[in-house]
């Protein structure tokens, strides 16, 4: 799933502001500098899910018949074949 530029930052700031709240956290760094490493790592975990996303449907796209996706089998075939790259990343 692919959420706008404006959507990350505003989680990463939701990330940075909750931390904040914490009393057992103290920043190392400004809150900004925290928020943008917030930010570059949910954008990293959605560029890794896309990979994962995009291997799935290209295992079920070589099949020898055509798999209609929204199908039951499409489903499970999906779920089993993201589970399967997931666990080749070690997640």
């Amino acid at each position: 799933m692919r959420i706008s530029r404006e959507k990350v930052n505003k989680l990463a700031h939701a990330v940075a502001d909750t931390l904040a709240e914490i009393e057992n956290v103290d920043f190392l760094e400004d809150r900004n500098s925290i928020r943008q490493e917030a930010r570059r790592l949910l954008e990293n975990l959605m560029a890794q899910e896309a990979k994962i996303d995009a291997a799935a449907r290209q295992k079920i796209e070589s099949q020898r018949r055509t798999i209609l996706e929204g199908s039951q089998e499409w489903d499970i075939l999906y779920r089993k074949y993201y589970n399967e790259e997931v666990k080749k990343l070690g997640i």
